[in-house]
């Protein structure tokens, strides 16, 4: 399709024209429910990506969409529509990462406001018995490693940023349990969720954890780590955190590498099993960790000779799953959502990831190939 630099810029460009936020065309899962707007992750994602894109493209049209977008969920008193911190859903402070960026952008006190209100549901987030924050409050005594890229990262922000650091040993050790609680010795890859009550029908009785690894949870992960490590930075009082957490993110992608298809440098929606019948190269996962190891490679996290492996599922997403309809440009092959429970009985093997719908256009996939361009533009600066 020739030169991805403008391809993607081109992308971008097509979904901010014919989205608000009211109706983001990126956000297929609220689409789909026919919902009103609201302040999600999804969402926050996407916008997050245009903050980074502009950090180094200096469009002033991404940063004013994304200051636009996130001025009309937060009110001048700091409140967030639609949004309320005592549903304990971790799921709802991924966005509070833009308020930092944004604040330091515009200047509007109500951004600033906004920060205490997201962290006000940290301080009362439920937590298991080992000490992690439920992933929501409808999930009692879950981790989901969706919920650490959800949470963690805005956690540690506002701990170094607006608390003195006095929380970081917490941050820390969820993190530490997680290696603890839910990676496998066997291939080094974790479980998607784990039960602290072993309660869940899905969940292995003996040991709490859901049957299977999920691509895009193990991405949630790895930037989970390699964004925290970047937020720590080179401080000398969280010297060991920062060893201890590049130690267990150099292991999971090293554990990562042996998966990813020589083919097409993408990894499976399942990545441990890609030989088996309906299994499928997944974009979003894939672009996570395209741009979680060349992020990191830059941030001499990991060797050079890892970028190769970044740009190779960089690539081979853009060579497999973007191309072009009726002059609109298309990313497919995006996992629409997976989880644990709830009413749809979703029970976490490999058929449950196999059934769950592939989409187009879906911020999920969008965001993280757009956080990859980013790494590869840095890269040539």
């Amino acid at each position: 399709m020739g030169n991805y630099h403008e391809i993607l810029a081109n992308y971008v460009d097509q979904l901010l024209e014919r989205s608000t936020p009211q109706a983001p065309v990126w956000n297929i899962e609220k689409i789909r429910q026919g919902a009103k707007p609201s302040w999600n992750y999804i969402d926050g994602c996407m916008i997050h990506a245009l903050l980074e894109l502009y950090g180094i493209r200096k469009n002033e049209n991404y940063l004013n969409f994304a200051d636009a977008f996130i001025d009309y969920f937060v009110s001048d008193d700091g409140q967030i529509r639609s949004y309320d911190p005592k549903e304990y859903n971790l799921d709802n402070v991924n966005a509070g990462k833009t308020l930092f960026e944004l604040y330091k952008l515009t200047g509007k006190e109500k951004y600033r406001r906004a920060i205490d209100t997201i962290y006000s549901q940290l301080e009362g987030q439920p937590r298991t018995k080992e000490g992690n924050f439920w992933h929501k409050m409808i999930y009692p005594n879950q981790i989901w490693l969706d919920g650490l890229y959800m949470a963690q990262p805005f956690y540690a922000m506002y701990e170094l940023e607006y608390d003195g650091g006095k929380h970081m040993d917490d941050i820390y050790n969820q993190f530490m349990n997680v290696y603890k609680l839910m990676r496998n010795p066997l291939n080094g890859l974790y479980f998607h969720a784990y039960d602290s009550s072993r309660e869940s029908f899905w969940c292995d009785k003996v040991t709490g954890l859901s049957g299977n690894a999920w691509l895009r949870a193990l991405g949630w992960y790895a930037m989970a780590l390699i964004d925290t490590i970047d937020i720590i930075g080179d401080r000398e009082e969280y010297a060991r955190y920062r060893e201890d957490l590049t130690r267990n993110y150099r292991e999971l992608i090293d554990a990562m590498l042996p998966y990813q298809s020589r083919e097409n440098g993408m990894w499976c929606q399942v990545p441990n099993f890609p030989e088996i019948q309906r299994n499928y190269p997944e974009t979003s996962g894939t672009a996570i960790f395209a741009y979680a190891i060349m992020k990191s490679v830059r941030l001499g996290i990991l060797p050079e000779s890892y970028y190769e492996a970044g740009l190779k599922a960089f690539e081979g997403t853009c060579r497999t799953y973007l191309s072009e309809k009726d002059g609109q440009l298309q990313l497919g092959g995006i996992c629409l959502v997976a989880g644990l429970g709830n009413k749809e009985k979703r029970e976490g093997t490999y058929e449950y990831y196999m059934r769950e719908p592939v989409v187009e256009n879906e911020a999920k996939g969008i965001a993280p190939l757009i956080l990859a361009f980013v790494e590869i533009l840095w890269r040539e600066q």
